[in-house]
């Protein structure tokens, strides 16, 4: 006769993880049971998300739990909400889901571009809308949003593309002043090229093989230890951090607030 061991409760408490099945979801979700957190994996391969799980718990002992989801369904993302706002055991949401386009505005599908939006900015936005209350409540929680070096860098690849992971960069912003003082850490991870299914669905496999990409295991631990770090936004690619410290400090001291516009205009207007 055999008996069930009883997995022990996560004193770390569950990590919410989207795009799960595969790349960096699903390496996110193996540091972060390593890590001591159980896990809540959600993706739309089944499949997929099922091995993981099973790997999961033979090799860490952690609880693991597998919600297919499509989360550009809103149904379908609806009950992602729901789960975030009645499981008390969350104390992480990694918001890895996403797709991307390598294809220029006019080679592109507005209705394909439309979905990305849907992916990329609104099931995102809804998520953390959903934790941030019950983070805030509590005084205590991390929300890691996966953005990319393409919000910045925006002429590198699909223009709605980059200006997705751009309002992610801007959300973040905006979320560690709205959280931070309520005790929830607010982490933007901004990769660069990673070995990924990613470029199979954008049409650039070939981008993988590169010798500039990095593999997704290294982009996730270093990611892992800017959050330890204490970093707001991390990017593993950016050797020179102090070039980022710079930069955002020169767009934090910009000033908008004027009454007449710039000598410049009020000359060219004849005034």
């Amino acid at each position: 006769m055999t008996t069930s061991v009883p997995v022990p409760i996560s004193a770390k408490g569950t990590a919410l993880v989207t795009g799960a099945s595969t790349g960096i979801g699903a390496i996110y979700a193996d540091r972060l049971a390593r890590r001591g957190y159980d896990l809540i994996l959600v993706a739309r391969n089944q499949s997929r998300l099922g091995a993981l799980a099973e790997r999961l718990r033979a090799e860490t002992g952690r609880a693991v739990t597998p919600v297919a989801a499509d989360l550009s369904s809103k149904s379908d993302l609806a009950r992602i909400e729901a789960l975030l706002k009645q499981d008390d055991s969350i104390t992480v949401l990694v918001n890895n889901a996403g797709v991307g386009a390598v294809a220029p505005l006019q080679a592109a599908n507005v209705d394909e571009m439309e979905s990305m939006i849907d992916l990329n900015v609104t099931a995102l936005t809804r998520l953390t809308y959903a934790i941030g209350p019950v983070f805030s409540a509590k005084g205590s929680g991390t929300i890691i949003n996966i953005s990319s070096v393409v919000g910045i860098a925006a002429e590198v690849l699909n223009g709605v593309y980059s200006a997705s992971k751009a309002y992610v960069l801007a959300f973040g912003h905006s979320l560690q002043r709205d959280l931070a003082s309520k005790g929830v850490r607010i982490q933007t991870v901004l990769p660069a090229a990673t070995a990924t299914e990613f470029w199979d669905v954008a049409g650039y496999a070939a981008q993988k093989a590169s010798p500039t990409t990095m593999s997704a295991h290294d982009l996730v631990d270093a990611a892992l230890a800017g959050l330890d770090q204490g970093e707001l936004v991390t990017i593993p690619t950016l050797h020179e951090g102090e070039d980022w410290t710079r930069w955002e400090a020169e767009r934090r001291s910009f000033k908008f607030s004027n009454a007449k516009p710039a000598p410049r205009y009020l000359a060219a207007a004849g005034a």
